[in-house]
């Protein structure tokens, strides 16, 4: 199982990169998958993947989701034991203008992924969720056994859909699947639409940052290394039958740092690694927004020994180094 190929969707997205990345590191055999879309800057996407591209056991398909044949081809055409699910389109106050753009991505690709992996003989499907999935959940910490029946955007709503599409392929078929709903994700080649890579670019720029609701929220900052350990560990642990999961070999995990941080801070931190005041914007709370998310990560813990290794401070230094290296300021 080792020699054959992992298909890394979304490889040259933030996360797909760095997950495609390690297990090149490893000596895994990568097919990567993206359609290199606009929804933010491509050329940050095709910097990600010319690095990927200088590993001899690295291959790119420029592929749509939701291109049902060219999935289809792309299974047939390999013997992906695993199959790692990361692209999606993402953001949530993207999908109140372009609802559409996540039907085609979230739902009709996810289809498209479930089939070829049912179709092929996939014996581990790890997929991407959010925790945008516990909506207007009051209760913290979230926890995997929360209900999540009342998502505030449509994002949210896909990424719940994908969890219950998944549990069903895993019934119906045995296929053994894992959802990961991950939390706020920052680090080095951090998507340009996220807080902290706005922000950044902001104070730099001397423009002014918009904290909403005030600058009252929390979120649960994750470091882009911790995830990709925390996923890495998931790939070669597929659930077993009768599980948790109505006996499905199915699982759903949090992939958070388990200590949310309030965006005000967050400001104070990259100041100071800036060297800059940053001006802020106080405003009120975007539709489709949470307050606060808090990862209950227990049972991740429990079955991998995956703990969150990396604070903020070193997170946010990290993560600075970088942007002033890329973009050579």
């Amino acid at each position: 199982m080792a020699d054959q190929p992992i298909l890394v969707t979304g490889a040259a997205g933030f996360i797909g990169f760095h997950v495609a990345r390690r297990l090149l590191a490893e000596g895994r055999a990568v097919v990567g998958l993206d359609n290199l879309n606009s929804y933010y800057d491509p050329a940050l996407k095709r910097a990600r993947l010319d690095l990927l591209r200088g590993a001899p056991r690295f291959s790119f398909e420029q592929i749509d989701l939701a291109d049902r044949a060219a999935m289809a081809r792309l299974f047939a055409g390999n013997n992906f034991a695993r199959v790692i699910h990361l692209a999606a389109q993402a953001g949530v106050r993207h999908s109140i203008e372009h609802p559409h753009a996540y039907v085609d991505a979230n739902l009709q690709g996810f289809v498209n992924v479930l089939e070829g992996c049912r179709h092929h003989g996939c014996t581990h499907l790890v997929y991407a969720s959010s925790s945008s999935v516990y909506g207007a959940n009051a209760k913290l910490p979230f926890s995997v056994a929360d209900r999540t029946d009342h998502p505030v955007s449509l994002y949210a709503a896909t990424k719940k859909a994908n969890e219950l599409m998944a549990h069903s392929y895993s019934h119906l078929y045995r296929l053994p699947v894992t959802g990961l709903r991950f939390f706020t994700i920052y680090g080095p080649w951090g998507r340009p639409d996220m807080a902290v890579f706005l922000f950044t670019k902001a104070i730099l720029e001397g423009s002014p940052i918009r904290l909403f609701n005030h600058g009252r929220m929390r979120r649960d900052f994750t470091h882009i290394d911790d995830v990709t350990t925390a996923v890495l560990r998931l790939v070669e642990q597929p659930p077993r039958e009768g599980g948790p999961e109505a006996g499905a070999p199915a699982r759903i995990y949090n992939v958070g740092n388990n200590h949310p941080e309030e965006l005000t801070h967050v400001v104070t931190v990259l100041e100071r690694e800036l060297g800059r005041a940053a001006i802020r914007q106080m405003l009120p709370i975007q539709p489709g927004d949470v307050i606060e998310t808090f990862a209950d990560v227990a049972e991740l813990t429990r079955d991998t020994g995956f703990r969150p290794q990396t604070s903020i401070e070193d997170g946010l230094r990290d993560f600075v180094a970088w942007y002033r290296d890329h973009y050579r300021i």
